[in-house]
């Protein structure tokens, strides 16, 4: 299929650097791609960034069939554009879209589009340090139907927003709060799915966590409430003793890229890696005798998010001395690196643009 392009009237002016957040401005120009059963996917189009008309009964308002992925471009010192690890987002995007019937992607396709829409939108890509170019796909039903069932007709969507250092005040660890009232998601249900729903879900317990002063939640398991899952909209890791833990993908944990990368660097350092289930209460034992001796959270935003505090059942507990701890500090640096282009690449996670 030949990608079309309509030029913008207009361009919009770019922020500087140094006024980034998260999630507010967007570039000039989307991709956009439609599908439905004739044709399949159809209509590629790198069109003006702004509003999609949409039925008041288009399915993904009523039922939720709405999946999405999230990830970066990075500007080099030289000036180059690189992704990091795109072909796995879009791999995961086609396994969240197998649990929602949704039909499946060509992978090479999107991210051939994806390059040419970032060749457009390449001066939109910041350069100070920390920042980048965030990226959203997202695919959601657009049947003008009220009924349950799967829909027939889909749009496929890429936006665009430059976005500020993650931690413009310091890498500093976060405050957690334990929630044994709410989860985020059962086994047999989506919760390894990026689907809108789980979001949704999150929300209410995150409130209450704010509320009592706390960052994020910690995620138990939808069952017994007891072994640990994630951490806000994060992958987990202990340093306990001299193993590194993580909770092991058990179909209602997401297959983070970010935590299959730490994985990875981490063994590459010979670090003792361990994927298992791992409960609430060996990490309060686990302090208690003094072996645990870092937490940290993993994900496409904030790469490595240090976790300082703890509570649970009404008890904290500090990690450490409150301080980032040297693998979680490790990590962070080493994948900003790789991701910036200032160290080789040994593990092929960068496509050039």
């Amino acid at each position: 299929m030949d990608i079309t392009f309509k030029k913008a009237e207009t361009l919009k002016e770019h922020p500087e650097d140094s006024t980034l957040g998260f999630g507010t401005v967007f570039t000039d120009y989307m991709f956009n791609m439609d599908y439905n059963p004739e044709e399949g996917w159809h209509n590629p189009r790198i069109e003006p960034y702004g509003p999609m008309a949409m039925d008041p009964s288009s399915m993904v308002l009523h039922y939720g069939q709405a999946i999405f992925e999230g990830l970066k471009a990075y500007k080099t010192d030289s000036g180059d554009i690189q992704l990091f690890r795109p072909e796995d987002n879009l791999k995961r995007l086609n396994g969240s879209g197998q649990m929602l019937c949704m039909p499946e992607l060509d992978e090479s396709f999107v991210l051939d589009a994806l390059k040419q829409l970032l060749k457009i939108e390449k001066d939109w890509v910041p350069s100070a340090a920390g920042t980048s170019l965030y990226i959203r796909p997202a695919i959601i039903a657009t049947d003008p139907y009220i009924g349950l069932r799967s829909s027939n007709t889909y749009r496929l969507f890429i936006i665009l927003s430059p976005v500020g250092a993650y931690y413009p005040e310091g890498f500093d660890p976060v405050k957690i709060w334990v929630t044994t009232d709410h989860v985020r998601a059962v086994r047999g249900g989506v919760g390894q799915a990026k689907t809108a729903g789980n979001y949704a879900a999150s929300l209410y317990a995150t409130k209450l966590a704010n509320e009592e002063g706390y960052t994020q939640v910690m995620w138990l398991d939808g069952v017994e409430l007891k072994y640990v899952e994630e951490v806000g909209s994060m992958n987990i890791f202990f340093v306990i003793g001299d193993e590194l833990i993580t909770p092991e993908l058990n179909r209602s944990i997401l297959s983070g890229v970010t935590r299959d990368s730490v994985i990875k660097l981490a063994k590459s350092w010979n670090v003792k890696v361990v994927e298992r289930k791992i409960s609430i209460d060996e990490i309060y034992e686990a302090h208690a005798t003094g072996q645990l001796k870092e937490i940290f959270g993993s994900g496409t935003a904030a790469i490595i998010s240090p976790v300082g505090q703890i509570k649970y059942n009404g008890k904290e507990i500090t990690i450490g001395n409150g301080a980032v701890g040297p693998l979680a500090a490790r990590l962070f640096k080493d994948m900003m690196d790789i991701q910036y282009g200032k160290v080789k690449d040994s593990f092929n996670w960068i496509t050039a643009i």
